[in-house]
Parts: C-alpha cells; structure tokens; sequence
C-alpha cells in the first residue's frame, strides 16, 4: 500500500506495477457491456513485465520484468468449447525465473541492473532470460520472445511453458528478437538477433511458417548499437541503427548495467541498411540524420521504386530513462516520439525524404497483418489523452491514421483508464470487418478489461468490455491468431 503523500505524486497507472501481477487459470469472462462479435474466432495473446521485484528488492528498469503471458480465447477451440471468451494468465516458467522464486530473491543481472552480491558475481553470471517483450504464433506453439537469447515455447491453449526453442539453428543462445515479419504471401518469417562483440553482429533470420529457420546470415556492424525493430518492405528488408552505442568495457568489467552503458552519439548520424528478401544479402547501406526509434509503422515499395518507410521516432535516447522510472510508478522524463515517413532509394540506401506524418506523442505502431510490407491506407497506435502531460502519464488512448485523409481518429479510454497496444483481428468470413483488441487497465477501479472496438468505427464505445480476474500490468506487444488458420 502506498502512503498518503506517495499516492499525492504518483498516477493511477502506477498501481498497475505497484505489487507482482498473479496467475489465474483458464476462466470464462464476464461481459461487462455489448456482445462478444459473431465473427471474432481466435486468440489474443500478450506479453509484458509482470513482476519488477523479488525479495524486496525492485528491478532497475522496466524491461526487467518477469514475463507473463496473457491469452484470451474468443469462440476458439482454445476455450475448451465454451463459449464467448475465455482467459488464462502465466508467467514464463525460465530457468531463472524458478531458480529466482526458489531462492525468494533475485540472482541475475539484466538490462537495467547487475547481479546483486559480489563483484565478480556479475561478470560470471550470464543475464536473465526474461522473455518479456513479444509473442509469435506459430501453428502448435506460442512463442515468449525476449531481445538477448532464445525464445521459450508455449502451449497455446493453457500457456504451460514448454521449454527453451532455437528453431533449428539458434544455438548457443542466440539472440531471436521480439519484433518477428511475416509475409502473408509466403508465409516466410523473418526476424533477427543481435550478438554481442567488439562490433555487434546482425543475424538475420528467415523461416518458414512453423518458425523452422530455413536461412540465415550475418553481417558486422559499426559498434554496438541499439537495434530493437525492423521494416519488411516489398522485397527487402531496412534496419535503421541508431546513433546509439554500447561502451561494452563497462558491462564486461561489471561496472554498469546495459542500460547505463548506451551512448547517445548524434555525430555518427542514423545507418541505414538494406538487405534482399529472397538471399538475405546487402543490397546497400546508407547514412541519415540521427535520431532513435523503438518501433516502425510498416514498410512498402511505391510506384516510382522508393522504399517507404513509417518510424515513430524520438529525437534523442531520453525514452530509456523514461522507461526507466516507469518501473519505479513515477516518471519525470520528457520523451516525445511522433510518426516520420521516410522515403529511401533501395540501391544507395540514400534517404529521399524525411515528413512528420502525425505531430501528435505516439507508440506501438500496428497495421492490419495481411499489409505488412505492401502499401496500407491504415495505422493503428497509441496515444495520450488530450491535455495529458506526456513526461507524467503513460498513453490513455488508441487511435487509427488514415493514409489517404491524413485523418488521425481517436478512443479516448477516459480518466485514469490505459490501453495496451492495439491490435488487429480480422472476420475471416468477411475481410471487411475487423476489429482492435486492447487490454485497459483501469485506475479507477485497479481492475483490468479486454475491449473490442469495431475497427472501422473505433471513435465509437467499445461493442464490447469484458472483466479479466485480475490485474494485468501494463505489457508491450502482443499478437492476433485466427482460429481458423493453422498455416501461419
């Protein structure tokens, strides 16, 4: 319980944080308000830090957190036949993750922290494997992702940890991201995995739809930078580097933790590379202005052969001391990033144009799946309530940009009230009809609810709300799988 005057300074958000989120079984959910969609048959699944202290001690960054998955089955198989929707809630059952709640208290170091103990405790001890970032559904598991190793399978109906997977060809703990493509023509999935050296090596990875890597490559980078996304567009592939670099001496001495390691340096500008669907060769590479990013809209190739690119996009690296402290339920940091289109000659990597797309504080870009990497007319993303203080508050609303009207349409979740990520499911009887799934954690209340906005009229009250069992903390990514499709 937090005192009187703590209450005073934080916001309602922060209970979401404040105590280690707690499992429940498979559940049938209550509706709240509206009907559950005749045509809404599969899974949402999300991913998040759901527990960001042990034993008393708190974890030094957001991105520490234990994860947890959250599955939610509408009129799936996956609901053991029940009907209307069914929840179930588990952490990610890692090695470190047991050995942690074995011992009561933490014993790895990770992004934001070092090991706790002695010195050269930290530089023996490999970083915890949180698996707390992202979800990829394959078509008989669920995979946990995480930046710096491995993912972890799951089942898909009731999220029994399975074990570590390296989908053929990740040995030795090689990185898979958290922010996995996939072509719906194909099937194809490609993704990649930084290694950690004197200069970073980029892994590229392309599978087919089971996950099953079937090609890979690799290419030296300049330093170490932070890379966490990537772009799919047309027949390419665009890694945009940062003009931020790891000083390694540090994180292997023991002295500083990854987080304290990362160096804004404006003067080495952005790198571009572009590399080949089909060989996952280099096709150029290139250098723009600086800025950082966490997360791309989508990419596609337009008619004149330029690569198209939407980035949201921050000036600087604030947005990880931001991240930083909304761990701690109180931030202070400003960190603004708003949507850029980037126009990018495929054969120089020479960037053709740089516009604002949208001028308003924006996160968690989403298109509909089957436009991934082709032209879309539309984004959805979240964004902060109007008049809310962006260095104080986490996002309070989704919203959808139109591509053609320039058109930004807005659900405001109300006071106190904050969605996750919105994501995309689509009526597969009826490819006209889609809807967008976002968790909302309610402050209010300190409850947490799963709303269902019809996708084309998303300024309209959700069609339908229904009550989870218990707190959900606020998550990062998450993923849509069709009950009806096996193949991707």
């Amino acid at each position: 319980m937090h005192t009187k005057d703590k209450k005073s300074t934080k916001k309602a958000w922060a209970q979401a944080l404040a105590q280690p989120a707690k499992e429940f079984p498979l559940t049938q959910l209550q509706i709240l308000s509206g009907t559950i969609p005749e045509g809404l048959h599969g899974t949402l699944y999300r991913n998040g830090p759901a527990r960001l202290e042990r034993g008393g001690m708190s974890m030094g960054h957001w991105f520490d957190g234990d994860g947890a998955i959250l599955a939610v089955h509408f009129n799936s198989p996956y609901g053991e036949g029940k009907e209307g929707a069914t929840a179930v809630y588990r952490y990610v059952q890692t090695d470190e993750y047991k050995q942690e709640a074995a011992a009561g208290q933490l014993l790895y170091g990770n992004y934001g922290m070092t090991a706790p103990g002695v010195f050269w405790n930290r530089w023996l001890k490999p970083v915890k494997n949180s698996a707390n970032t992202s979800v990829l559904a394959l078509p008989d598991k669920l995979l946990a992702l995480w930046e710096g190793g491995n993912p972890h399978a799951l089942d898909l109906q009731m999220l029994n940890t399975l074990d570590k997977d390296d989908l053929g060809a990740l040995k030795n703990g090689l990185a898979y991201s958290a922010h996995p493509k996939i072509d719906q023509k194909s099937g194809s999935i490609f993704n990649f995995g930084i290694s950690i050296g004197l200069n970073g090596i980029l892994n590229i990875y392309k599978s087919d739809f089971t996950g099953k890597i079937q090609q890979k490559t690799s290419f030296e980078l300049d330093g170490l930078p932070l890379i966490h996304d990537f772009v799919l567009a047309g027949q390419y592939l665009v890694f945009f580097a940062p003009a931020v670099r790891l000083n390694m001496l540090s994180v292997l001495t023991g002295f500083s933790c990854y987080s304290n390691s990362l160096e804004w340096k404006p003067q080495l500008g952005t790198q571009v590379l572009v590399f080949d669907c089909e060989t996952l060769s280099l096709v150029s590479r290139g250098e723009t202005e600086p800025w950082f990013q966490w997360h791309f809209g989508n990419g596609y190739v337009d008619d004149s052969g330029l690569i198209v690119v939407d980035v949201v996009r921050y000036a600087d690296f604030q947005t990880n001391e931001y991240l930083r402290q909304v761990a701690t339920g109180e931030t202070h940091t400003p960190a603004v990033s708003t949507l850029w289109r980037i126009h990018i000659e495929p054969s120089t990597a020479k960037v053709k144009g740089i516009e604002e797309i949208i001028d308003r504080h924006c996160e968690f870009p989403v298109v509909p799946p089957q436009d991934e990497g082709q032209h879309t007319h539309q984004t959805y993303l979240v964004v902060h309530r109007q008049g809310a203080c962006a260095s104080k508050e986490i996002f309070g609303a989704i919203a959808r940009f139109d591509h053609k009207t320039d058109m930004l349409t807005i659900a405001d979740c109300g006071e106190n009230r904050y969605p996750s990520e919105p994501i995309y499911a689509q009526n597969p009887q009826n490819p006209e009809q889609a809807w967008i799934i976002t968790v909302v954690y309610d402050g209010n209340s300190d409850c947490s609810e799963v709303w269902v906005y019809d996708a084309e009229r998303l300024d309209d009250s959700p069609v339908c709300r229904l009550a989870l069992p218990g707190v959900i903390p606020h998550s990062f990514h998450g993923t849509w799988k069709p009950a009806h499709i096996h193949s991707v």
